[in-house]
């Protein structure tokens, strides 16, 4: 049983009901980003609330024979400014993305490990499928010869897709909590759950969380393209992705890195830290209903809406903000509107509803992150991105909600809500709350 006392802290009462608990109010104190929109978390936000697309011809590799052409790429991103020769040798593409935006991260914290117990710092990263590039090379290479071995040695460190929360621990020299989570495009907020339960448990004083992902190779456009998850519109990317629209026909793909400084709100205040917002609530639950397809009526993904706004002590009307997890697929959007009604219970609130997905993508197991920075920095600048390319929502959608499109808004952001859903019918949703 979860009770809330008037300072703020919670306190669990455990079921023999012998013990309390208190549990530390968690709060974020870094930002990192490394975006199809921008390469550090100010350019990505200018860009976000300018409503641009970073979708365009795939360059990485010749698509012209593929489904779908065209993905949100990096864009005037060169590795060799921020990884050394050894590193670059010893990693794959994502945890390279993890580095990144970790290193920003972690600078824009400003915390001191030399005034730490180095035990006090931990990672919690996540990605949805790790090392692709990788895989695909040293597979391909074995494909060419005759049957004889022919893989580096390299080869199962840089795909594993732990190997990100490992590398941000031996560049930083963090020894506490470090482990990796997969659950499909719901990673980042399963990995940001973790790290904010950690905490409040007293289990470490920082954890840099977050996702990276690399995914724009051969075999994974070509994966999601066989299974028509993604928009077809070759001939006009940069309007491809129009999440809730009656037109929308699939997901863009996105690559990049978001990372997370979530640190005991004590702490941060004892060393005079900045604070962007808090994390009030977070919660995971499954569909148990398909391997790809989203519950038709939202179930999961409603149940996890009311246990995040529960643990935070906040009703869906509280939420000013909310970027929905939208791919801009017929299915999956039509899904978590449905879940939402579930919450309102189909009466109208007040809550801004938008994608920032139509920008940046799909970002699959980063998507969390670098969408959780989106809601952290409406609420410190109070304004809530757009919904680009949306003209004409799908008539299944109630007059009632509210939507941001064509331009970013004005308004007031006390509570921003972030809704992840994953392949296996994983939901993830995280609140946060300004301080």
């Amino acid at each position: 049983m979860l009770s809330k006392i008037p300072s703020g802290i919670y306190l669990y009462l455990c079921a023999d009901f012998n013990k309390t608990i208190m549990l530390n109010r968690v709060v974020i104190t870094g930002l990192g980003a490394l975006t199809p929109l921008g390469n550090n978390v100010e350019t990505y936000w200018q860009n976000l609330i300018a409503g641009k697309s970073g979708a365009a011809t795939i360059t990485r590799f010749d698509a012209s024979l593929f489904r779908t052409q065209f993905a949100c790429e990096l864009k005037d991103f060169n590795i060799k400014d921020h990884l050394d020769k050894a590193e670059l040798k010893r990693t794959d593409t994502f945890t390279q993305y993890a580095l990144v935006a970790a290193d920003e991260a972690i600078k824009d914290s400003g915390f001191d490990l030399s005034k730490m117990d180095p035990f006090d710092v931990g990672i919690i990263w996540g990605s949805g499928q790790g090392g692709m590039e990788t895989f695909e090379e040293q597979v391909t290479e074995y494909a060419k010869g005759n049957g004889q071995p022919r893989f580096s040695p390299f080869f199962v460190p840089k795909f594993i897709s732990n190997m990100a929360s490992g590398m941000i621990s031996i560049r930083n020299g963090f020894m506490g909590i470090n482990y990796t989570t997969v659950s499909a495009c719901a990673t980042s907020n399963t990995a940001i759950m973790d790290a904010f339960n950690y905490i409040r448990l007293g289990k470490a004083k920082i954890i840099v969380t977050g996702g990276s992902e690399a995914p724009i190779t051969p075999a994974s456009i070509g994966g999601f393209s066989s299974m028509k998850a993604m928009s077809g519109r070759n001939n006009d990317p940069q309007h491809a992705s129009r999440p809730f629209d009656i037109d929308r026909d699939g997901f863009v793909m996105g690559e990049g890195a978001g990372a997370l400084v979530l640190e005991d709100y004590d702490h941060a205040v004892a060393r005079g830290a900045h604070i962007y917002a808090e994390v009030t609530g977070a919660s995971m639950t499954a569909d148990a209903y398909h391997m790809t397809a989203t519950h038709p009526e939202g179930l999961g993904a409603a149940r996890a809406m009311q246990q995040a706004l529960t643990e935070s002590g906040l009703s869906i009307e509280d939420v000013d903000y909310l970027n929905m997890h939208a791919t801009s697929t017929p299915v999956g959007d039509l899904s978590e509107i449905n879940a939402l009604l579930a919450v309102t219970k189909g009466k109208e609130t007040n809550t801004i509803i938008g994608s920032t997905k139509s920008m940046t993508g799909h970002l699959l197991g980063a998507a969390g992150a670098i969408e959780a920075i989106a809601a952290i920095k409406s609420i410190e600048n109070q304004i809530i991105p757009p919904t680009i390319n949306t003209t004409t929502l799908d008539p299944a959608i109630p007059d009632n909600l509210k939507f941001v499109l064509k331009d970013a808004i004005d308004h007031k952001v006390k509570v921003a809500m972030s809704n992840t859903f994953g392949f296996g019918g994983h939901n993830g949703i995280v609140v946060f709350k300004a301080i």
